[in-house]
């Protein structure tokens, strides 16, 4: 992964917005109509260097494929592992949303596009697609040439999976996650062996409280996160931690989120995955005030990766704000395990809300942010 003895870093999140015609073509394949499989690889080819050109523009340091070739950050493996099929029906429902039902009607609808294909697992689950990652790997090799080391690719956790893909095939979480573990396996090595960074999205040791385990207590909570976190450890096994950092998720919709889990309440789990870096949602109004915590939190080498612009709004945060939310953290953890990164993705199935220009100006302001507390953070 890359350090900074000098600067602070940038990178995001995964998803990047789209070229409408890639969406169209994304949609169509998981409505079950027909597409033209060489047309959309290619499409997704040219998607890729065109959007690893432009976050290298824009002054990105880590940068990643945009997720082009994904409908979603989870329920694409539905189509690399056996095991899956048909239609599982709704995601289980978010408490703060079941509150305020007025809010969720006029503003919220369907998490995903319509079409988004969520079966459920019913046989048994081993990776089998391996071409789909091969291709991410050469379409992102191919974009960067010889700045590979600029690269990273984003993977889901077994954990996260098991939300989307619920099991109907085990029937028991363990060793439901288990096999997730073992097969995904092939994928995170995959891209590690290429040379990219990897990320994985781990949504489920935060966003999955107050939403699949959204009955049962914070210690019941936290077994489940800790079996999570153990199988993910288990699928990341061999590959050195400076390679791998995970995304922690509270849910990448706006709302109230009053029901969020706590960092203080898990980040003790997070921290004992054998990665070199957390990438966390630090600039919504929920949990920007959590940069205390790191005053108590010794990171055990680890970087930060705290979203300093969020994924939700249409608002271009100021440099000013930004390089404040990167030196309020720095000046706890020190300014070399700090680096600048995004709430959550803009662009996962053409759902994001945000605007892609104005994404894209966020993401500018981020890279301004950055050198404005560089400078700083540097100056003595």
């Amino acid at each position: 992964m890359m350090r900074s003895s000098e600067r602070i870093l940038t990178t995001h999140t995964g998803s990047l917005p789209r070229p409408e015609d890639l969406l169209e073509m994304v949609r169509a394949g998981e409505a079950g109509k027909t597409v033209d499989r060489a047309a959309m690889q290619a499409r997704v080819r040219t998607a890729v260097a065109e959007v690893v050109r432009r976050q290298i523009e824009s002054g990105i340091d880590l940068v990643n494929d945009g997720e082009m070739s994904k409908p979603s950050y989870a329920t694409y493996v539905k189509d690399r592992l056996s095991g899956f099929k048909g239609a599982s029906g709704r995601i289980p429902g978010a408490a703060d949303l079941a509150e305020f039902r007025s809010f969720t009607r006029r503003t919220v609808g369907k998490i995903g596009v319509p079409e988004l294909g969520m079966p459920a697992c019913n046989g048994p689950v081993r990776y089998e697609n391996t071409a789909a990652v091969q291709a991410d790997i050469e379409n992102l090799a191919a974009a960067l040439g010889a700045s590979k080391e600029r690269g990273f690719l984003t993977a889901a956790s077994p954990g996260v999976i098991s939300f989307f893909l619920p099991d109907q095939h085990y029937k028991d979480h363990e060793k439901y996650i288990g096999a997730l573990a073992d097969a995904m396996k092939t994928e995170y090595q995959a891209i590690s062996a290429a040379g990219f960074t990897l990320q994985v999205d781990c949504p489920d040791l935060a966003m999955a409280r107050h939403t699949h385990y959204k009955d049962k207590s914070l210690a019941e909570f936290r077994k489940i996160a800790e079996l999570h976190l153990q199988a993910l450890n288990h699928a990341i096994g061999g590959i050195a931690p400076e390679r791998l950092r995970i995304h922690l998720c509270w849910g990448n919709y706006e709302g109230p989120h009053h029901h969020d889990v706590a960092l203080r309440d898990i980040i003790d789990i997070v921290l004992r995955a054998n990665v070199g870096a957390i990438s966390y949602e630090a600039a919504n109004p929920r949990h920007e005030h959590e940069w205390e915590l790191f005053s108590q939190v010794k990171l055990q080498g680890k970087t930060l990766i705290p979203g300093v612009i969020d994924s939700v709004s249409n608002f271009i945060e100021h440099p000013e704000l930004i390089a404040q939310r990167l030196c309020r953290v720095a000046e706890l953890v020190g300014r070399e395990n700090v680096m600048a990164g995004t709430d959550c993705g803009f662009g996962t199935a053409g759902t994001s809300r945000v605007d892609p220009e104005i994404a894209w100006a966020k993401l500018r302001a981020m890279v301004d942010g950055a050198r404005i507390a560089s400078e700083r953070l540097w100056r003595s």
